[in-house]
């Protein structure tokens, strides 16, 4: 019987992680965020003085490295790096900025595409990033596109940072939140774009229970068709 999988792509901040968790667990599906295996990476370049737009610098830390990608007691993933736990350190915006920096490297997305594909091969998958339904699960069989306004998004984070006990202020983090669109959508490899075959959803002025209320009618319609 063939696995069913659900992409969800969408811009940074756009509530990708929260919402992609919520379905998978409502609907039995195992929850995949690809955003953090990207952020490990970063992580890792940090740690070693690595600018994480240097390609060259960046492949050889990711050919020096362990990513592990499990899930604990919590059911929530979480992301080793050579063993270590690092699942709250890669949710600062350092990280974040270089997160879009190596997944801007075509190699590395070609090097972490077939752990993302494995994991959907073998289990019915809940998937979000930035090429999910147009390049890593082209045929899922469902695509979302979610996004909402640079200031929503802004804001979400800001109140998200702030609960972790980051010290921020909101331009900054809106001023962030525009670099990373523009990043994400010029690059080369892989750009940020809503699939031809997506539906999109903009979250803009609706709770997160709207939004997974919404979300959730709208999966349930297209896997039953």
């Amino acid at each position: 019987m063939s696995k069913k999988s659900i992409a969800i792509d969408g811009p940074s901040g756009a509530g990708k992680s929260t919402l992609a968790r919520q379905i998978a667990k409502a609907l039995g599906f195992l929850y995949v965020d690809t955003g953090a295996i990207y952020r490990t990476l970063a992580l890792a370049a940090l740690r070693r003085g690595i600018d994480p737009a240097n390609s060259a610098d960046v492949l050889e830390v990711l050919h020096g490295i362990k990513i592990d990608l499990g899930y604990g007691a919590d059911g929530l993933q979480h992301m080793y790096l050579d063993g270590a736990d690092v699942t709250e350190e890669i949710r600062t915006p350092a990280v974040s900025a270089g997160a879009s920096a190596v997944s801007a490297i075509p190699a590395v997305r070609t090097f972490l595409m077939d752990m993302q594909r494995d994991l959907a091969a073998s289990r019915d998958v809940v998937m979000d990033g930035r090429d999910i339904g147009t390049v890593v699960l082209p045929g899922a069989d469902v695509k979302i596109f979610l996004t909402a306004t640079a200031e929503e998004r802004a804001r979400r984070r800001y109140e998200e940072l702030l609960l972790r006990g980051t010290e921020v202020d909101y331009e900054t983090v809106l001023r962030d939140i525009v670099a990373r669109d523009e990043r994400d959508t010029s690059r080369t490899a892989a750009p940020l774009r809503q699939a031809e075959d997506a539906v999109a959803v903009d979250t803009t002025g609706k709770s997160q229970e709207e939004s997974l209320d919404l979300l959730l009618n709208l999966i349930r319609r297209q896997l039953a068709q």
